[in-house]
């Protein structure tokens, strides 16, 4: 092996320890159990939280046809990173599932955050594509209501008529920029 690949070799060694500290960062989000009543009980301080300081997102609760409320997510990165949380699928104020959210992604990154979402099913449509799929994905098309910065509800015509809108709010750590796109959502046992 010439020592440009030994170079080569102990770089990729270091960037994927790396990784895979932020990717074990992000497991450990403090949630610990995935027992459902710890999980119900986190959700319910999560809404009543967003409620207070967004009373606004109280009319979308009211008009959604269900929401995914993930009390915290531990986002931690150096180069690649990852994040992890789990949450509730509510409709009509009852837990009919429990989720994890997942995340991947590599570039220009470092450090830590972590904050609560909740997302908004406006429709009877997207609630279902949601439940059904094995492995839903948040896109880019997602319309944020309440994005890290700690803004004002802010939702215009545009915004209450898309299919699924998220709430991410209550950040704390290093990183700027929470975004939910490429975010994977599994059903999960607790």
């Amino acid at each position: 092996m010439s020592r440009d690949n030994t170079k080569l070799s102990r770089r990729a060694f270091t960037t994927a320890g790396l990784a895979s500290l932020g990717v074990t960062a992000a497991c450990g989000n403090g949630i610990g159990n995935t027992n459902n009543v710890k999980i119900d009980a986190r959700v319910n301080t999560t809404l009543n939280q967003m409620y207070n300081r967004y009373p606004g997102t109280r009319d979308l609760a009211e008009k959604s046809a269900g929401m995914l409320v993930i009390p915290l997510v531990t986002e931690a990165g150096f180069i690649f990173g990852g994040a992890y949380g789990r949450g509730a699928l509510r409709i009509n104020g009852a837990t009919v599932d429990y989720y994890a959210a997942i995340k991947g992604n590599a570039g220009l990154q470092i450090g830590a955050q972590q904050y609560a979402h909740v997302l908004f099913f406006m429709t009877d449509a997207a609630l279902a594509r949601f439940r059904r799929s094995s492995g839903w994905t948040a896109g880019a098309d997602l319309e944020y209501v309440v994005k890290d910065e700690g803004n004002a509800l802010t939702a215009d015509t545009n915004t209450l008529t898309a299919p699924v809108i998220a709430a991410v709010f209550g950040q704390a750590g290093l990183r700027i920029g929470a975004t939910l796109e490429g975010s994977k959502y599994t059903r999960i046992i607790p």
